[in-house]
């Protein structure tokens, strides 16, 4: 069942945080439906402007109609992650997301307010939600190219007024999260400070985090004992997202680790099997262990058992 981000938020705030799963293709939408349904937890399907165009668009969302059929009990919402206005109002007018995300961080406080607000009231003419951004995370994912020289920390004052003037439904906040598998150096970190500071602002707020990969270091330990050359790659200590949800955060975005995992399988796999050359061998090795990644993920997150629950109020 496809729901809007705002139904999942009102049952999680200040309990537990939503998954929000990057996928590109058809194996990581098994895994995720099925580790999903697994843990009993509800979800969020991001689709980025980079998996729009991987292949087709139309093709992508096929694949989330036909699971939506397959596996009839699983409540998720379908989000566009990091869309700029084109991309956001080709969302809204196709008829088919849930939610999506203006992301005009890059654009001073006043213009991303003016380029936010168009996205805002077309998307609520058409009962669709919206997330938008606040800050400057760092690092590189997809075509979010940011220096950390130029990352900047949200501003609580500047998002309560942000959130009055452009009438979103989310803030993705920048409390020192970055994108990619490369987040940290030194005593680097979450400021829960600031975080605090703009849920006592917006109480009741629904806040995103992005850039939230915990990038495991088993993960990256066997890519590089299969051949790969991670070097240096630090995530967010998944322990932190339970006080993050206590201080409003409903929705945490995850994707590098998901292709941590893909890539893990199919290194280790050919290594091992260099004989072989069938996808589907390594594709059902994969959806499975994106499965148990996506169960053991939700339950950091607090999300997991929550389904029913969830399920009487949006039903």
């Amino acid at each position: 069942m496809i729901v809007t981000t705002k139904k999942l938020f009102e049952a999680a705030y200040g309990k537990y945080a939503i998954g929000a799963y990057n996928i590109n293709n058809l194996e990581q939408a098994m895994g995720l439906f099925r580790g999903n349904l697994d843990s009993q937890a509800p979800f969020i399907i991001q689709i980025s402007r980079g998996a729009r165009s991987y292949t087709d668009k139309l093709m992508l969302e096929g694949l989330i109609r036909s699971a939506n059929e397959v596996f009839p009990e699983a409540i998720f919402a379908v989000h566009l992650d990091h869309g700029d206005e084109e991309t956001a109002m080709d969302c809204i007018n196709s008829g088919f997301y849930s939610s999506v995300m203006i992301d005009a961080s890059h654009a001073p406080f006043d213009e991303n307010i003016a380029i936010t607000k168009r996205v805002v009231d077309a998307a609520h003419a058409k009962g669709i939600v919206v997330e938008a951004e606040l800050g400057q995370l760092g690092g590189v994912e997809e075509d979010i190219s940011v220096d950390e020289a130029d990352a900047k920390l949200t501003n609580p004052d500047e998002a309560k007024e942000f959130v009055e003037r452009t009438g979103c439904d989310s803030l993705a906040c920048a409390i020192g999260t970055s994108h990619g598998a490369f987040k940290f150096a030194g005593s680097q970190g979450l400021h829960f400070n600031v975080l605090a500071d703009i849920q006592k602002n917006l109480p009741g707020f629904p806040l995103v985090m992005h850039g939230s990969s915990s990038v495991p270091q088993e993960e990256v330990k066997r890519i590089n004992d299969a051949g790969g050359k991670l070097l240096g790659a630090k995530g967010v200590d998944a322990d932190q997202f339970k006080r993050a949800a206590e201080l409003g955060v409903t929705k945490i975005n995850i994707d590098t680790d998901g292709r941590l995992v893909w890539t893990r399988v199919h290194r280790e796999f050919f290594r091992d099997k260099p004989e072989q050359f069938d996808l589907r061998p390594p594709g059902k090795i994969f959806m499975a262990e994106y499965a148990k990644f996506i169960a053991d993920k939700n339950v950091k997150l607090g999300s997991a058992g929550q389904l029913e629950e969830v399920r009487k109020l949006v039903g």
